[in-house]
């Protein structure tokens, strides 16, 4: 039997497999690695895939997926705040988009339907790339990347009027165009009517009771209904995929399940967007782009730097600050993916002839290349171009941290406020005992500001924002973020004040490193975790309180070093990090072992540690002159390589 739809997949598969290891060997962006995948397989190159159907098909669902997981990451209060960028910034970016391009293209001696079509084009900028690579960097949440967001989000919901003038445009029925657009926005009103009564009286209660039948198969299932029948809604009534999936997930983001919900979709979301990437690869022919290289890099010119101008100009217009505008430029400066929508209806209306329909294509798909490196660096790109934006953002910053801790002595500086940062400041709040806090999530800051705390928005291992909080007058230092990189960084900017500093980490890998860089304290979670089981576990087991506080002080007095002797399962890196953790490994000696009748010293075992003899039923503990015998079983403590090594000098010498 054959089976076409399954060898495309294959196929795809595999070269993504290949493509993305070497793109990651060489650190360049996985999103160019799916376009370079899609340009190889497609039909203009190794013709692989002849017919690009079946993957478009599968595509459009990581775009359904993203646009899910970004609802969910929303509120409707956070929407309503947006709506400044959605209705003015976005309408205005989107008709001077098309405006200025149909200039351009009546300039260039193209008809006016052609100089529309191709300022429609032009005008859509990729939410499915932007929104992505801003999730990876945490950046969704700032000034640039929600203004960014709610222009995206105006353009996904002008494609369904542009679909209808395109179509008026090559039709003998412009009369009609109003019509068909009064039908398109009653369609629109219907469907955030239907998916948002459908969200507000069924969705939160159904995934209450399939929360509570704890069948994770089950909320699974339900949680890709939701989304893909969102989507179905949408679709439906004449609007996009994505309009739907991002309105379901904006009603499941403000129930308690929004978390579980992310993970469940993650997997399909990452595969998928792959796809959706490769299939955009797949459009190119290569061999017209050699052809027509001078039409299609000023095209790239004017589309990449035309609209980022655009972009920046209306974020000035509207008092945003130089850097923040420049950086909101930078990200919306592509082509989108509805942009390629539109560009097909052209194409296959005969609106644009074909050549010029791949010069176009040819631009969108190298703008894609272009803006991973774009995005992921558009902080520094702003920078060139305003030297003086940032030190004069930390100026601001720290002049308003200076105001704050002007009074202060032995306070305390939190770095980072999220959860453990908050629940400090709780008790140091309760105790009277100053403190100044720093994060750098604006929603957080915002929201802890209004409510009277002492946190300030910056990120504290700059020095001057570090100076500004007076760590010389300082009780202590609290570090609580997740990436040890930044802890370390900050511990060694703080080591010349000679003042307390405590250091929360993951597990015993993070804390030696951390200890070696002198923290004064160290917690880990890990390890205070299975503290606190103790304890609970020998208070049921009617243990003294008395001798439960000596162990357990015993342990933490001695840097949990008796905690960090452990037999690693399967996974070793289970505690995640991707670090390697000393650990416990038994040998066992069997009458041909090399180290029978031979001393410990003898051994030469100097970088592992022997923690135990296992002898019979006894338990030896190990001396440096202690022979071994046939039978024994050594507890050995230290790192996979050095372990393996100890193990093949016990036993071949």
């Amino acid at each position: 039997m054959n089976y076409p739809i399954l060898e495309t997949v294959l196929i795809v598969l595999l070269t993504v497999l290949l493509v993305n290891i070497a793109f990651r060997l060489f650190r360049l962006p996985l999103i160019l690695g799916y376009l370079v995948v899609g340009i190889l397989v497609g039909p203009h190159s190794f013709g692989w895939i002849p017919d690009s159907k079946a993957i478009n098909s599968l595509s459009e669902f990581g775009v359904v997926f993203l646009m899910f997981t970004v609802g969910l990451e929303f509120s409707f209060t956070k929407l309503l705040a947006l709506k400044y960028a959605v209705f003015v910034l976005g309408v205005l970016q989107v008709l001077l988009s098309i405006l200025i391009t149909a200039a351009i293209g009546l300039g260039l001696t193209l008809s006016f339907m052609q100089s529309i079509a191709l300022g429609c084009v032009v005008a859509m900028s990729s939410t499915a790339l932007v929104v992505k690579l801003l999730n990876e960097d945490f950046q969704i949440h700032t000034k640039y990347g929600s203004t960014a967001i709610g222009i995206l989000l105006f353009q996904d919901l002008a494609v369904i009027p542009i679909l209808v003038i395109i179509s008026s445009l090559t039709s003998h029925y412009l009369g009609a165009l109003y019509y068909f657009l009064l039908i398109a926005l009653g369609k629109a009103v219907i469907a955030i009517a239907v998916i948002l009564s459908i969200g507000r009286w069924l969705l939160r209660p159904l995934f209450h009771t399939i929360a509570a039948t704890r069948m994770t198969e089950l909320f699974s299932l339900s949680v890709l209904f939701v989304a893909i029948g969102s989507a179905w809604i949408t679709a439906r009534l004449g609007m996009t995929l994505a309009l739907g999936a991002f309105l379901s997930g904006l009603m499941l983001g403000e129930t308690q399940f929004r978390h579980q919900i992310k993970q469940e979709i993650r997997p399909f979301r990452d595969v998928l967007l792959g796809l959706f990437f490769v299939s955009i690869g797949m459009l190119a022919d290569l061999r017209n782009w050699i052809d027509a290289w001078f039409w299609i890099v000023l095209l790239l010119s004017a589309l990449m730097f035309g609209k980022t101008m655009l972009v920046v100009l209306l974020c000035r217009l509207s008092g945003f600050d130089g850097y923040n505008a420049i950086r909101t430029g930078i990200v919306l400066g592509q082509g989108g993916e509805f942009g390629f929508a539109i560009l097909s209806l052209a194409l296959t209306s005969h609106l644009l002839p074909v050549d010029y329909g791949q010069v176009v294509l040819a631009s969108l798909i190298i703008s894609f290349a272009f803006a991973p490196f774009m995005i992921r660096h558009n902080q520094q790109i702003a920078q060139w171009f305003l030297p003086s934006a940032s030190a004069w953002n930390q100026e601001e910053t720290g002049y308003e941290l200076k105001q704050l801790t002007a009074k202060l002595n032995n306070h305390v500086i939190i770095c980072g406020f999220g959860r453990v940062g908050q629940n400090l400041a709780y008790f140091l709040n309760r105790m009277g005992i100053p403190y100044v806090a720093f994060d750098l999530d604006p929603s957080i800051v915002h929201n802890a500001t209004l409510a009277g705390e002492s946190v300030i928005y910056g990120n504290v291992t700059h020095p001057e924002l570090l100076t500004a909080a007076q760590p010389q007058k300082a009780a202590a230092v609290v570090i609580s973020f997740d990436d040890v990189q930044t802890s370390l960084n900050l511990l060694h900017q703080l080591k010349q004040f000679k003042i307390p500093i405590l250091v929360r980490c993951k597990d015993e890998a993070e804390f030696a490193i951390l200890r070696d860089k002198g923290a004064t304290r160290i917690v880990t979670e890990v390890f205070e975790e299975s503290l606190t089981l103790v304890n609970y576990l020998l208070q049921i087991l009617h243990i003294p309180k008395e001798k439960i506080q000596h162990v357990i002080q015993h342990a933490r007095a001695n840097n949990y070093k008796i905690m960090s002797h452990f037999y690693p399962g399967s996974f070793l890196n289970e505690m995640g990090g991707g670090l390697i953790y000393e650990h416990l490994r038994p040998v066992y000696l069997p009458e041909q072992a090399y180290a029978i009748a031979r001393s410990i010293d003898e051994l030469n075992l100097s970088k592992i540690e022997v923690v135990a003899i296992r002898r019979e039923n006894l338990h030896l503990k190990p001396q440096s002159d202690t022979r071994l015998q046939a039978g024994d079983t050594l507890i050995l403590y230290g790192l996979p390589d050095y372990l393996d090594e100890a193990e093949a000098i016990l036993l071949q010498g």
